[in-house]
């Protein structure tokens, strides 16, 4: 099986079972999805998903945030990982949006990357979701079922997963195939146990192939 095949099972296979992937974090505007997203580094979405509708309550737009101080942002994410960092962030965050980008949500993946806390996978989240551009971003769920599947081969970091996916996915593909990859991430190849037994892409999975031999 070339790669190209290999791409094109898989693929094919997602588009038809799971059409309408996205998101799992809780959000009603670019500002509130560029807070979640920073808040998920290194925690579930479903954390967040609690610790969100006070915190935006309280935080509706940069402006808000900006005036605010660090130990106000951290009383409200005291329950997420390193909510000391991520408080620092968001209040830098807030002021930068503010005063550079009059309070809007920038549209490209270099802007973003100036916003304190916003890093490349961060970046090519909101530019996927909010812009609905061919961003790929890559977690540590896109990161381990795209090695395990033979989707990428020896990428050692995420932006070498990033750029090995973007070769082989079709453009109008890259923004749900992020969703796709992280759900079946989270709930079918896990990391310390996958599901091999219920997973519906053995056929075409390099990890699974070499399970069996």
């Amino acid at each position: 099986m070339t790669k190209k095949e290999r791409y094109t099972h898989i693929l094919n296979y997602f588009a038809q079972h799971h059409p309408q992937a996205e998101t799992e974090l809780s959000y009603r505007n670019s500002f509130e999805l560029l807070v979640a997203v920073i808040l998920s580094a290194q925690c579930t979405d479903k954390r967040v998903n609690i610790v969100t509708p006070p915190l935006f309550e309280r935080f509706p737009d940069a402006e808000t945030m900006a005036a605010s101080s660090v130990d106000e942002i951290f009383s409200y994410i005291r329950s997420i990982s390193y909510p000391n960092n991520k408080a620092k962030h968001l209040k830098g965050m807030a002021q930068l949006l503010f005063e550079k980008f009059n309070s809007e949500v920038p549209s490209t993946v270099d802007e973003l990357q100036t916003l304190p806390g916003v890093g490349r996978k961060t970046a090519n989240v909101i530019t996927s979701v909010v812009f609905n551009q061919p961003s790929m971003a890559v977690d540590t769920h896109v990161f381990r079922v795209s090695a395990r599947l033979g989707l990428t081969t020896n990428a050692k970091n995420p932006l070498q997963t990033e750029q090995q996916l973007l070769k082989f996915i079709p453009t109008n593909q890259v923004a749900i195939a992020h969703h796709w990859l992280i759900l079946h991430g989270r709930y079918v190849c896990l990391a310390r146990s996958p599901k091999c037994e219920i997973c519906p892409l053995t056929n075409w999975c390099k990890y699974y192939s070499k399970l069996k031999l």
